[in-house]
C-alpha cells in the first residue's frame, strides 16, 4: 500500500500535514471522491427520489436504489431488499429494538446483550425490554476482552428471544464470533442482532455467512459523510415486523383511520431520504473495495503493533483489553499513571495529535474494567509509521510535562 499516495486522496489531510489523526473510530476522514460524489448528487440528479414520474426524479430513484444494491453486494447480502438506510447504526439499532421488540417480546422473555456494547446496542433494549415487561442480561467478557461460545451459551435460556453484540469493540478493538454465537442463538431459536459499527469499515464482513438475523454500520466510520448508515436484515423478519417511523413514503394507501404500509425495504424510510448520502456512501464501498480488506487489515495491524510495543516501552502506561496487539484490531484504549484522560488529550492536542478521552459510550465496559474513562487511539489505513511514532514521542513526554519524574 503506498500510504503516501492515498492520503492525497483526502483533502483534510492534505491540507493539514501536520496533524496527526488517531480518532477514526469515532469518524473517518473522507476522501475526495466521496465528497465529489455527494456534490455529483445534488448538482445533477437532485430531486425526490420514489414520488416523481418526471424523468430528473426517475433518476434519483435510479442512484438511490443502485446505492442499495452497491451496499447489498458488500456486506454479502442476499437480496437489495434487505438494505435498509437509515441516519447511522444508532438509528439502525433502535429500529431493530422497537419493531422487533415490539413484534417477539413479552413479560418474563430476555433479551441478552454483552457487557462491552455501544450504547448504542445497549440502550435501545434496555428500553424494548422495559416497554415488553422482559428482562435484560449481560454476557460477560474476560478482562482481556474475550467472550467465549461457553459464556454465551451459559446465559441462554428458553426464554431468551433476542441477543444483541458487537462484531468489533469499539474500547478493546477485540472481534467476537459472531458465526459461532449465531449458530447457538439459532439453535435455541433467538434472533441474533450484530452491531457492525466498528467490523465494517475495517475487515471484511458478509452477513450471509455469519448467518446474523440483523447487522448495522454507520457510513461516517466507513470514508463517508455523516448522516447515512445502513441495516441489513432478513426478509423473514423484516417482512413481519411494523415499521419504525410513520409519514410520508412509507406508505401504499392512507384512510381516515389506518393505513397499508410499503413493501419492505421502504415500509422502514419514512419520509425524504438521503438520497445524497446513500450515493456517496455507494462511493465510498467502491473506493474501499479498490484498496481490498487485505491491505487496509494489513496496514492497520502493523500500525498497531507499532503503537502498542511503543506504548508498552513507556513507564506508567496501561492498555485495557488484550496483551496480543494482533487482538486490537486499531484500536488501543490506555490510561496514564496520574494523569486524567482528557489531560491527556489536551496534551497530545498541543503536539497535532488528534485522540479520543471520556468513556467511549461503553460506561458498562469500564465500569466492569475498573476505571471510569481512557484515551483512545483508534487507527486507519491512511495513517503512517511516522504518525505513529510522534505520537508514542509525545506520549513518552507526557507524565514529566505533568510534573512526574
Amino acid at each position: 500500500m503506498n500510504v503516501k499516495k492515498i492520503r492525497e486522496d483526502f483533502p483534510l489531510l492534505l491540507a493539514n500535514p501536520d496533524l496527526t489523526y488517531l480518532d477514526s473510530a469515532a469518524t473517518s476522514q473522507k476522501p475526495a471522491c466521496v465528497l465529489r460524489a455527494e456534490r455529483e448528487f445534488y448538482e445533477c440528479h437532485n430531486a425526490n427520489p420514489l414520488r416523481g414520474l418526471y424523468e430528473l426524479s426517475e433518476n434519483a430513484t435510479e442512484c438511490y436504489e443502485d446505492a442499495r444494491k452497491t451496499v447489498q453486494h458488500f456486506i454479502g447480502a442476499a437480496r437489495p431488499e434487505e438494505i435498509i438506510f437509515t441516519r447511522n447504526a444508532t438509528e439502525s439499532l433502535n429500529l431493530v429494538a422497537y419493531s422487533l421488540g415490539s413484534l417477539l417480546l413479552k413479560p418474563g422473555d430476555e433479551v441478552v446483550v454483552s457487557i462491552m456494547e455501544h450504547h448504542s446496542n445497549l440502550l435501545p433494549w434496555q428500553h424494548a425490554a422495559k416497554r415488553a415487561g422482559a428482562q435484560l442480561k449481560f454476557v460477560e467478557c474476560s478482562k482481556d476482552g474475550k467472550i467465549t461460545l461457553e459464556d454465551v451459551a451459559a446465559v441462554l435460556t428458553e426464554k431468551t428471544r433476542i441477543m444483541a453484540i458487537t462484531q468489533m469493540s469499539n474500547v478493546l478493538g477485540c472481534v467476537n464470533d459472531i458465526k459461532g454465537i449465531a449458530g447457538l442463538c439459532h439453535e435455541k431459536g433467538i434472533v441474533l442482532v450484530a452491531d457492525g459499527a466498528q467490523s465494517v469499515p475495517h475487515m471484511p464482513v458478509n452477513v450471509s455467512e455469519l448467518d446474523v438475523d440483523f447487522l448495522s454500520f454507520s457510513g461516517h466510520k466507513m470514508l463517508a459523510p455523516m448522516g447515512i448508515g445502513a441495516l441489513y436484515g432478513k426478509m423473514e423478519w423484516l417482512e413481519k415486523m411494523p415499521p419504525f417511523l410513520t409519514g410520508g413514503e412509507m406508505i401504499e394507501y392512507v384512510t381516515r383511520t389506518g393505513a397499508t404500509y410499503a413493501e419492505v425495504p421502504h415500509k422502514f424510510e419514512a419520509g425524504t431520504v438521503n438520497a445524497g448520502g446513500a450515493y456517496a456512501l455507494a462511493e465510498a464501498v467502491r473506493y474501499m473495495k479498490n484498496i481490498g480488506f487485505d491491505a487496509i487489515e494489513a496496514q492497520e495491524n502493523r500500525l498497531t503493533r507499532i503503537a502498542y510495543e511503543g506504548m508498552m516501552n513507556i513507564p506508567g502506561i496501561r492498555v485495557l483489553g488484550s496483551s496480543d496487539p494482533d487482538n486490537h484490531h486499531g484500536i488501543l484504549s490506555f490510561a496514564v499513571d496520574g494523569v486524567h484522560p482528557h489531560d491527556v488529550a489536551e496534551i497530545l492536542n498541543a503536539d497535532n495529535i488528534c485522540v479520543r478521552a471520556g468513556h467511549h459510550c461503553a460506561q458498562p465496559l469500564l465500569q466492569y474494567l475498573g476505571t471510569a474513562s481512557t484515551t483512545r487511539v483508534s487507527l486507519a489505513f491512511y495513517n503512517t509509521e511516522e504518525e505513529i511514532r510522534a505520537f508514542i514521542e509525545s506520549l513518552g513526554g507526557l507524565r514529566r510535562k505533568m510534573g512526574y519524574e
